[in-house]
């Protein structure tokens, strides 16, 4: 199975959150590797760092955290996948175009679900309730 998971999705997966107990048992379910794009390994980098920032994660549990993906990264578990930001950014003006006005989604959330389509992703996991309304109207199946 090709799947893509958002940041929300991935965050929950390594960081202890609300949904990491589902994160878990879907990753673990999909029985695949999950695709890692630069946009995906940054805004995930980003969002355990602002943790730290913010008092919900200690420096040394960020850390550990970013090695846990890079070990991961190694082994297969997240496949690093390059993409073609023109075909990405194609796909998220057509999307944002269509859909953006109906379902209020960000523009990070609308390159999530492009990035998605553009790799040829037939799963997609996340959280994000509009990013989720997206991706159904981009055709791909939505988990959980």
């Amino acid at each position: 199975m090709v799947a893509y998971a958002d940041t929300s999705f991935l965050f929950s997966l390594y960081a202890q959150d609300a949904n990491t107990a589902r994160a878990a048992e879907l990753a673990t379910a999909s029985a695949g590797a999950l695709l890692l794009t630069p946009l995906q390994r940054f805004e995930l980098r980003n969002a355990l760092r602002l943790s730290v920032f913010r008092g919900d994660m200690a420096e040394g549990e960020c850390r550990r955290l970013l090695e846990q993906i890079e070990a991961d990264t190694k082994i297969g578990a997240l496949v690093e996948t390059p993409v073609s930001w023109a075909e990405v950014y194609a796909e998220a003006e057509a999307l944002s175009a269509a859909h953006t006005g109906k379902t209020g989604t960000r523009a990070f959330d609308v390159l999530h679900v492009a990035s998605a389509a553009a790799l040829g992703a037939k799963t997609f996991f996340t959280f994000d309730a509009r990013q989720k309304a997206l991706a159904v109207k981009a055709g791909l199946k939505v988990k959980p």
